[in-house]
């Protein structure tokens, strides 16, 4: 289909080329439709109960599509795909362009947002987009909205300088942040149409720094749900009722003591272990050894007692990324049951209920956590407390399980430091990521044989989910070319 020879290694005028074309795209359009797209609240449904009504995740999925269609890549075909009562996914495919390739390039982002967060910078916030110093402020821009008009660039990229590529397939979602509970519905339906799938691109994930381009090698899974311990009908006066009636706030502190090590922050349950692998601890003490302290330096600590920063759990970079990524950790996101301060009055409350996060090690299954989460929390209350454990999820996915790259193919190992060298300057970087993407898991089963490359522009103080939430523009333009590079060099 192609004059160029496809089994010629790409030339650094033609990487060269990869990367300009790329700039060109995200200042002209990319930068410009996520201003948009950052304007727009679009929730994920854990977040807003009511997605279909308010229109927000249709807009930007609507807005999304319509960038795909408008440069007319030749034979590219995209659908909507819509299941009732459930966030609808974008599938578009264009054909391969290398003659006698029957293998499928699937690439992956989603659409749905965190909710808003405070503590944003006063001339921030989550729907007010900013464009400064090469940084684009706002909710959704690096996680992960630019994902769908990276992965289209990267393709164009190949395709303007004749660059054969196997077919592309695309798969943008609207429920990731909810834990990605209506894929695999999807997927059910997609799977025939995805083909021989043999590489996965995943733009979801993060950077160890800014410098270099960065393989994720596992992520970790999550168990996400409300405990809630009641004691009372309703409040009472705390003069009158404290030593009589149990503090539903002692009772969750008991319960949560079974979890977690309350002086160390480590998991009790071994069953919430496992045993890292050894390629991971050699890649972590290479990691560590370029981050160096950065690796919890980075992180926005809070002045201490003595004047200095609030000091992290271990200084120890190894362990830091280890702790990060292979193993069990406990975070409270959210509570209910207390008063605001200013209305905070002298009354023993009825009840208490905690958000919490508990990430699992890559090798844990998701499902199996949350059910003996939920046993250990519950049974056996302290004075015969309700204390109720409500995962997240729906239809019985109520954790979502982690995920560790197979071994990587020679190819694939020697594209990735070639991308990298070309467009940072520096060889290719591996490193765990602590979040969750429940796709991988789920395409990892489908496709075993399938290579991936997961990645992504969340480097240092890039703070998805929280405040002041970046995308690094220059980062996102040079790991786009590097995409590219990397389909080229498809055996």
């Amino acid at each position: 289909m192609n004059a160029r020879d496809p089994h010629l290694p790409l030339q650094a005028d033609e990487a060269t080329a990869l990367g300009a074309f790329a700039e060109r795209v995200w200042d002209d359009e990319i930068v410009p439709a996520l201003t948009d797209y950052i304007a727009i609240p679009a929730k994920s449904p854990m977040f807003d109960a009511d997605w279909a009504a308010n229109g927000h995740i249709e807009k930007v999925l609507t807005q999304a599509a319509a960038w795909v269609e408008a440069k007319k890549v030749a034979g590219l075909k995209l659908e909507v795909v819509r299941i009732p009562g459930r966030t609808p996914v974008i599938f578009f495919e264009v054909p391969s362009t290398k003659s006698g390739s029957d293998d499928t390039i699937v690439l992956y982002g989603h659409l749905d947002k965190q909710p808003e967060f405070s503590g944003w910078r006063s001339d921030l916030g989550p729907w007010t987009p900013k464009y400064e110093n090469g940084l684009l402020y706002g909710r959704g821009g690096a996680d992960d909205g630019y994902a769908v008009y990276a992965s289209l660039t990267a393709i164009m990229a190949l395709d303007q300088q004749g660059i054969p590529r196997p077919r592309c397939v695309g798969i943008i979602e609207t429920c990731e942040e909810s834990g990605s509970y209506d894929l695999p519905a999807y997927i059910d339906i997609l799977k025939p149409r995805l083909g021989n799938v043999s590489l996965v691109v995943c733009l979801d994930s993060g950077a160890g720094n800014y410098e270099q381009l960065w393989l994720t090698t596992s992520l970790r899974g999550m168990v996400s749900g409300v405990l809630k311990v009641e004691v009372l009908t309703e409040g009472i006066h705390s003069g009158d009722a404290s030593g009589a009636v149990p503090s539903s706030f002692r009772i969750l502190r008991q319960v949560l003591d079974r979890l977690e090590d309350s002086k160390t922050g480590r998991l009790l349950p071994e069953s919430f272990h496992c045993e890292i692998p050894g390629v991971r601890l050699e890649q972590a003490r290479a990691t560590a050894a370029i981050l160096k302290e950065e690796v919890y330096k980075r992180m926005p600590w809070a002045c201490g007692a003595d004047g200095g920063p609030v000091l992290p759990v271990t200084t120890d970079p190894v362990e830091v990324l280890l702790n990060r990524t292979w193993r069990p950790t406990l975070s409270v996101v959210g509570v209910d049951g207390f008063p605001e301060l200013k209305n905070a009055g002298n009354v023993l409350r009825p009840y208490t209920a905690f958000k919490l996060s508990l990430r699992l090690p890559p090798l844990i299954d998701g499902n199996e956590a949350a059910l003996k989460l939920k046993a250990l929390l519950e049974d056996n209350a302290p004075y015969n407390a309700k204390v109720t454990f409500t995962p997240d999820g729906r239809a019985g996915a109520f954790g979502a399980t982690g995920w560790n790259t197979p071994d990587l193919s020679p190819w694939l190992s020697q594209a990735l430091n070639d991308a990298s060298q070309t467009h940072f300057g520096a060889p290719v970087g591996y490193i765990g990521q602590g979040g969750t993407i429940p796709l991988m898991s789920m395409l990892q089963k489908g496709f075993p044989k399938a290579q991936m490359m997961v990645c992504g522009v969340l480097g240092p103080k890039s703070n998805a989910h929280g405040p002041n939430e970046f995308l690094h523009v220059p980062y996102g333009k040079r790991l786009t070319a590097a995409v590219a590079q990397v389909m080229a060099a498809h055996p």
